[in-house]
Parts: structure tokens; sequence; C-alpha cells
């Protein structure tokens, strides 16, 4: 058991951070899932990754709780009743947090928090509000200590959500990452533009393009979407049980030619990547016992004919350069609709696949652009450009469009700006709706100089990042960050005017 005695020994981690690092050391070792030599091939190789889930999942990778069901019953698990005012129902809500499970150990979602909050506004004066947001969000970032934890807010503006993001810009933390729902016509350019000048300052909130998102929801059978994690588009009520990414760039030598890629190397990956999903899917339902036994879903806060689960990919960038005779992917037309062709090709042989246990999306799977992982070298996130390869913004944002729309569980693109951008928030409004108006799912942006930083698609402090000390760090995602910072260059993306 050394890698247990390692984490034991791990002088850089907090006594809460190493219980996890056992725990995770301890879902290692166990062979519960039946892998063909096929697939564990593709994994020894590095094309398949679980993403460090374990061997035997007991709980769904993302829980996307139905917030506004329990703030109208309480939970009686929990011992809570139905909150009656505004202390009530912060304290309710941190309560709830604590006992949401997930891939990190802390929940990924924390509700859209304006809906959440607005209700109990009513009455209460101004002061006495900002201070309850205020000291809401502190004690989330100091005791929710990962920059996975996402709140959503709009598309509508509200007092509460306002409140949210004048606070969120003083505090600076990083948790809890956020997202504006935008629609240009149900989110007036006022309630926009604070999110802007807040973006620039703290990294957040990003706009999500709420009318895209909705389209596609509505279309795969659901009434309600949430944005979660880094950017991850998930049913609320529901979640995913699994992401498993293709790694594209540790698949390209594997093929002889761009023909060869298409035609047999690419969808025998998929295949096996859908297999091992399913045997991941199978054990967690059948075996773990989550849905049975745990009180969201014994009191609905979550459903399971809302969970599915979320086929990534990753490195589309180094693919397409290893079969594009020097045409850069980013760059080239014809680079660009090899990439389109790839991933075409990957959604619809995931759309036609059928999980053998799940009934949300008709048992189909969800596409998801995954942001990396802390050790990958010379892996871009998703579908991204690489670092020190972006093109001119408009340019860029038009070549990254078109890639958007196969993911309806999340891709994004991220865009740091001049400090002085600061003082015209309105030009980054401006750039922010005409690249939701291209078709761009996920915008993010933040201004060079900022302390909190977007790394793939989580937040970090850069004075977490520059530590070069090996003392515990509070927040779990500051050694990710500098290894993505290392690994990545992701501080090294162009600046734009």
């Amino acid at each position: 058991m050394r890698a247990a005695l390692d984490a034991v020994r791990d002088r850089s981690l907090t006594v809460s951070q190493k219980y996890m690092a056992l725990a995770r050391v301890a879902e290692s070792t166990v062979k519960a899932l039946p892998v063909s030599d096929a697939v564990q091939g593709l994994r020894d190789e590095g094309v398949i990754c679980d993403l460090y889930e374990g061997a035997a999942p007991f709980r769904p990778r993302y829980v996307v709780p139905d917030y506004e069901r329990f703030m109208k019953r309480g939970s009686a698990f929990l011992g809570l009743e139905t909150p009656a005012d505004l202390d009530e129902a912060l304290a309710s809500l941190l309560v709830l947090y604590r006992h949401v499970p997930s891939i990190t150990g802390f929940p990924v979602y924390v509700g859209d928090l304006d809906a959440l909050i607005q209700p109990f506004l009513d009455g209460v004066d101004e002061e006495r509000a900002r201070k309850a947001v205020r000291l809401f969000l502190l004690q989330m970032d100091r005791t929710l200590t990962d920059s996975f934890v996402h709140g959503d807010l709009g598309p509508r503006e509200t007092r509460a959500g306002r409140l949210v993001i004048e606070e969120s810009r003083k505090l600076k933390c990083a948790v809890p990452n956020l997202s504006l729902k935008y629609d240009p016509e149900l989110t007036p350019d006022g309630f926009a533009l604070l999110a802007a000048g807040c973006a620039l300052d703290v990294a957040k909130p990003s706009f999500a393009n709420h009318r895209i998102f909705s389209e596609d929801f509505r279309a795969l059978g659901f009434d309600d979407y949430a944005v979660v994690s880094c950017y991850n588009g998930l049913p609320k009520g529901g979640g995913s049980c699994t992401l498993v990414r293709l790694n594209l760039a540790r698949l390209a030598p594997r093929a002889r030619d761009r023909a060869d890629l298409l035609e047999r190397v690419l969808p025998e990956a998929v295949r096996l990547q859908l297999e091992y999903m399913d045997a991941r899917v199978r054990f967690l339902v059948e075996e773990s016992g989550f849905f049975e036994t745990d009180f969201l879903v014994k009191e609905g806060l979550v459903r399971f004919e809302r969970f599915t689960a979320m086929f990534g990919l990753v490195g589309l960038a180094e693919c397409v350069d290893a079969h594009s005779g020097g045409r850069l992917y980013g760059r080239d037309d014809e680079a660009d609709a090899f990439g389109l062709e790839i991933v075409k090709r990957i959604s619809e042989q995931v759309a036609a696949h059928r999980a053998p246990c799940l009934e949300a999306a008709g048992g189909r799977y969800l596409l998801h652009a995954q942001v990396g992982i802390d050790d990958d070298k010379g892996v871009s996130p998703g579908c991204r450009i690489p670092v020190g390869r972006e093109p001119e913004l408009t340019e860029h944002i038009l070549r990254s469009a078109p890639f958007h729309k196969y993911f309806a569980s999340g891709i994004g693109d991220v865009f740091a700006f001049e400090p002085t951008a600061r003082r015209n928030p309105r030009h980054l409004l401006d750039i922010a709706k005409g690249a939701l108006a291209s078709g761009l799912r996920y915008f993010s942006a933040y201004a060079a100089d900022a302390d909190v930083v977007r790394i793939t698609g989580y937040l970090v402090k850069r004075c977490d990042l520059e530590r070069r000390d090996r003392t515990p760090d509070l927040q779990n995602s500051a050694v990710l960050g500098r290894n993505a910072v290392n690994n990545l260059g992701v501080l090294d993306r162009r600046v734009r005017p």
C-alpha cells in the first residue's frame, strides 16, 4: 500500500485532503468491473480515461439536486423544516451542500442561486441582505474548498442575482464558480454588464448560451438544465453517472492516415469507450445501491430517470494536426473541416448507442468536450485551439463556434483580456453577445492580471498558483491548477485588447 503511505506523508495536503486521497487509493484497489482486454489496452495507452473515478463507482460523478424542491419541502433526513426567512434559507442550503456527493467530494452544483435566494429578500433591507449573501459566499469558499463547485444565475435580473455578482467581485474568491444563463430577450443589458465587469476581475460569471442549452435539453426530454462543475450541462434534478473521455491526441498514432483514422481506428475506439461506460453505469445502478438508499433519491431531490452519462473527448487539435499534412487546427479551413468530421462521426455513433440501464434522453449518452486533467501534456482541452496558436479574436470565435452544437453536456472557450478592458466592460459584453449569437455555447473571460484566473474550466487564485513551498493549500484545486499551468501553459493564452 505504498500509495496510501505516500498520501499520509504528503506535507502539501491538509488532513481532509488526505482523507480524500486515501479514499481514492482504496477505490483504485478493487476490481469490480468487467473490462475486456481491448478496453484495458486503450486504458493503458491513455486513449480511454475514466478521470480517476475509481474501479467500483458508488456515487454518480455529478449530482445535480433540485434545490427548489428542497426549499419548498425541507428534508426529513437532515431534520430541516421548510425555511421561513433568509437566514434559515441560507443555513439550510449550507447544510444540504455538505451532503451532496460528487467525484470531488464536494457538490458540483449549488443551485440557481438567485432563484433560491430571491423569494426570501422581501422586506429585507439592503445592508442586511448584502451581508447575508456575502457571508453565504464566504462560507462556501472556506468550506466547499474545491473550485468545481458551481452556481448559476439568470437569465432574468433579480435583486439576489445582483447581490451575488457584486459580493463575488468584492470577495474575489475562487468558489463558487458561476455561470450567467444569458438570453438577449430575457437578460437586461445592465445585469449582463454587471456580470461582464465582475468576470474581468474574478473570471466569473461565464456566459452560458441559455437558448442553445434550453433547446437542446428540451429535445432530449428535459424541462430544465443546470451548468455545473466546469461548464457541464446536465438535467436539473438528476446528473451524470460517469464521465469517460477519449483522448484523441493519444489515439492519432494508432492510425496510418486520415482515412484509417475515420474508418477503422476512431469507430473502434468509440465502441470500446461505450462498452466501458456501460460497465461503469451498470455497476453504479445495479450494485452500488445509491439509487435505492440515498436520501436525495428518497426525498425526490434527484430522480433516477434524470441521470445520464457523459462521453468526453479531448485533444482534437493534436489529432487533426497529426493527419493534416502540416495544416494546423484553428488556423486552416481544411484542418478545421477535418476536425468537424471527427466530431460529427463521434456524435453520430454515440447518439446511436443505448445504455442498457438508463432512461434519461432515451438511454443516450451526452457528448462533452472535456477540459483535461492536470497531468495532461501536449493535449489541448476538448476542441479548443491550442494555447499559443490562437488567431485574432473574431476569427477564433468563428472557428470555434461550429463545434459547440454537438456538445449538449458542455464545451467552452476561454479568453484573456488586457487589464485596460476594465475601463469599458461593455466592450467585453458586446464580444460575449456576438460570440453567443455566432453559436458559442459557453464564453469565459478574465483580465490578464486578475488574481482569480480560469485554468481550463475551473478557477484558482493566482497567489495560490505562485506559492512555491510545500505547505497545504485550503483549496483542492490549487495543486491541479499549478500542474495545468506547467503542462498546458494556460496562463500564456493570447491576451485580447
